[in-house]
C-alpha cells in the first residue's frame, strides 16, 4: 500500500496520457500533465483522485488470491498427492505442487481475486480520468462513482466492463507470481 501511495501520481498521469485521443491532446507530455493537474485539480490532492478504491481493492485482492491459492494447494495435496504433488527439493518429507499445477492454481487464484476486486479498479480508473470525462462532477467520491457507473451501465457493462480483457493480463501474471513464490520457498529452504 505504501508503494501505491508513493507512485500513485505517476499512475494518474499515465492514465490521463493514455486516455488522450488522436487530435485532442489536453497534455503535451508528462511534465505538462503534472503541471496541469496540479494547477487545475486541487494541487497535490489532485494527483490522488481514486486512491481510496485502489487501497480498498488491494486488501480483498491480496486476501482472496492468497486464500484461494492456499486452499487449492491444500485440497489438491490432500486428495490427490501423487497426481498433483512431488517431494520438495529442500525437504523431501514435504509435498509441494508440481510446477504446472502451481501455475494452474495461481491462475485460478488470480482470476477469482480479480473478479471480486474489479469494481474497485473500474471506480479508480473513472475517478482518475476526472475532468477529462464530461460527467466528472457525478464521480467525485468513490461512492458517487460506483453509484453512477452502476446506474448508467449496470453490473456487467459497468462495474465489470473490461474484465475479460483484464484476465489476459492477470491470470498469467498471478500464475507466474505464485509459482515463483513456491519455487523461492524451496530455494531458500523454507518448506
Amino acid at each position: 500500500m505504501t508503494a501505491v501511495i508513493c507512485t500513485y501520481p505517476l499512475d494518474m498521469v499515465r492514465v490521463r496520457l493514455a486516455f488522450q485521443v488522436k487530435g485532442e491532446h489536453t497534455y503535451t507530455g508528462i511534465i505538462h500533465a503534472f503541471k496541469t493537474i496540479y494547477a487545475k485539480e486541487g494541487g497535490f490532492l489532485g494527483f490522488y483522485r481514486g486512491l481510496m478504491p485502489t487501497i480498498l481493492g488491494m486488501a480483498p485482492y491480496a486476501g482472496v488470491s492468497f486464500f484461494t491459492f492456499g486452499t487449492l494447494k491444500s485440497v489438491g495435496l490432500s486428495y490427490a498427492p501423487t497426481l498433483l504433488g512431488r517431494p520438495s527439493s529442500d525437504n523431501p518429507n514435504v509435498l509441494v505442487l508440481k510446477t504446472h499445477i502451481n501455475l494452474l492454481c495461481g491462475g485460478i487464484a488470480g482470476a477469482i481475486a480479480q473478479t471480486i476486486s474489479y469494481p474497485f479498479d473500474v471506480t479508480r480508473r473513472r475517478m482518475q480520468l476526472g475532468t477529462v470525462l464530461p460527467e466528472f462532477e457525478k464521480c467525485l467520491t468513490m461512492r458517487e462513482t460506483m453509484k453512477y457507473v452502476y446506474g448508467q451501465h449496470g453490473i456487467r457493462k459497468g462495474l465489470y466492463r473490461g474484465l475479460s480483457l483484464n484476465y489476459i493480463r492477470c491470470i498469467p501474471s498471478q500464475a507466474v507470481a505464485f509459482t515463483t513464490y513456491e519455487l523461492m520457498k524451496q530455494f531458500f529452504h523454507l518448506n
